[in-house]
C-alpha cells in the first residue's frame, strides 16, 4: 500500500526535524519503505510517499516524529492503478 504524507513542521520551523534527520536518519522500520519526498519553497510542509504492508509500521514511524511535525496520512494508488481501476466504467 502506497501512503502520501503530509508532514507540516511545528511552528513552521524545519531546522529540528532536518536536525533530527542529519543525527538519526529516518527512524523508519526495516518493512516501511521511503520512495520520494518534495518540501515546499517556504520550507512549511514536506509531502512525502511511504510505502508498507502493515500500516502500523507507519503509525510507528509517525510516533517517532510527531513531537516536530503534524502528519497527515493520506492512501494513495497509482495513476496506472487509477486507470486499471476506473477503466470498467469508461
Amino acid at each position: 500500500m502506497l501512503y502520501m504524507i503530509i508532514e507540516r513542521f511545528k511552528n513552521g520551523d524545519p531546522v529540528p526535524v532536518y536536525r533530527r534527520f542529519r543525527d538519526k536518519g529516518r527512524q523508519a522500520p526495516e518493512a516501511l519503505k521511503y520512495i520520494s519526498s518534495w518540501v515546499t519553497t517556504d520550507m512549511s510542509r514536506c509531502y512525502q510517499l511511504m510505502e508498507c504492508e502493515d500500516r502500523r509500521l507507519l503509525d510507528e514511524w509517525i510516533t517517532r516524529w510527531s513531537d516536530l511535525v503534524d502528519i497527515e496520512v493520506i492512501p494513495v494508488i497509482t495513476s496506472a492503478q487509477a486507470v486499471e481501476k476506473i477503466a470498467p466504467r469508461l
